[in-house]
């Protein structure tokens, strides 16, 4: 763990909290780039709880994440905030790439990360997904029993939202269009020899942009939210990376998951229904979902009058 170099992180810093950069690799031998919260008036004789904390996604760890994280070392844990596979300061080429199976292997690679702190304890680690990191943390905790809880924030099923459109507005005829014009856009990026991006939050919105573009807006394209190496602030992911969601269903098995889940959700979320969905699957008597008053999608990704930061800490002490 070193000094943050050329701290960009966008967020109100905690003096009271230190942080450093952390290098871990995950088992295709992507090497993914971090930064470590660690609690205030830190021990290292101690062993401390520990959560991995990565979204949302198409943002990086300077965002979003980093702020959860600091504010749970605030709370006492170690926190380790991450950039995904292929982003941000983490390795992988090409760039901009997402993937059900490597973000998903991210969590684990924390967990790994983490568990071989000696100051971290091993049987008492979860993670924290926020958006579409929300479904990829319980995908996670479906697969590693290492995970002793999962809290996914204002969540995505990036399968369902990729293969189904938003509110399951596609049919298989409209899949087999969109899997058309994406293995199009394979041969045109095998010929350019690179890969076209999506674009991410446009710089002007539309005068009928709906009202959740526009929260988006307001984070990712003004000084609130915007990062550098954020893919939602400027380039987008790969446009041929959605042919992986939608041939590959996130949370086959969540209804495997025997760890604690909370999910945690805004009432005015055009996304609500992805965490009411995905909680509906989820079996067991340690799964509880929060839905909360007045919070839009993006007010869960900073707005600390909305993000339940007493139940998350609630929580994550069960652990």
């Amino acid at each position: 763990m070193n000094t943050i170099a050329n701290d960009t992180r966008i967020f109100r810093i905690n003096p009271e909290i230190r942080a450093g950069d952390i290098r871990f690799k995950n088992r295709f031998g992507i090497e993914l780039a971090g930064h470590l919260y660690l609690p205030k008036g830190f021990d290292p004789a101690k062993r401390y709880a520990a959560v991995a904390v990565c979204g949302p996604f198409g943002a990086v760890k300077e965002q979003s994440s980093g702020l959860y994280a600091q504010e749970l070392a605030a709370r006492g844990y170690v926190a380790l905030a991450f950039d995904p596979s292929y982003t941000g300061e983490s390795s992988g080429e090409p760039r901009y790439v997402a993937s059900p199976d490597i973000n998903t292997e991210d969590f684990s690679a924390a967990v790994d990360c983490l568990s071989l702190l000696p100051f971290v304890n091993a049987d008492r680690i979860g993670i924290l997904g926020i958006c579409g990191w929300g479904g990829l943390a319980l995908n996670a905790a479906a697969n590693d029993p290492r995970i002793k809880g999962t809290v996914a924030v204002t969540m995505y099923d990036m399968s369902r939202v990729s293969a189904n459109g938003y509110f399951d507005s596609m049919d298989a005829d409209g899949r087999y269009e969109l899997r058309k014009q994406l293995n199009a856009q394979r041969l045109v990026d095998a010929k350019n020899g690179k890969y076209e991006t999506a674009g991410g939050v446009p710089d002007v919105l539309p005068e009928d942009a709906p009202q959740f573009v526009r929260d988006y807006f307001a984070y990712y394209k003004t000084p609130r939210g915007y990062h550098a190496r954020s893919l939602n602030s400027n380039q987008g992911w790969n446009k041929t990376s959605t042919l992986s969601f939608l041939n590959t269903p996130l949370m086959t098995y969540s209804s495997e998951i025997r760890s604690a889940c909370l999910l945690i959700h805004g009432e005015k979320a055009h996304s609500r229904y992805f965490s009411e969905d995905a909680f509906q699957k989820l079996t067991g008597n340690n799964k509880e979902l929060l839905i909360v008053p007045g919070a839009s999608h993006v007010d869960l990704y900073d707005n600390f009058e909305k993000i339940p930061f007493d139940k998350i800490d609630a929580f994550f002490q069960k652990l």
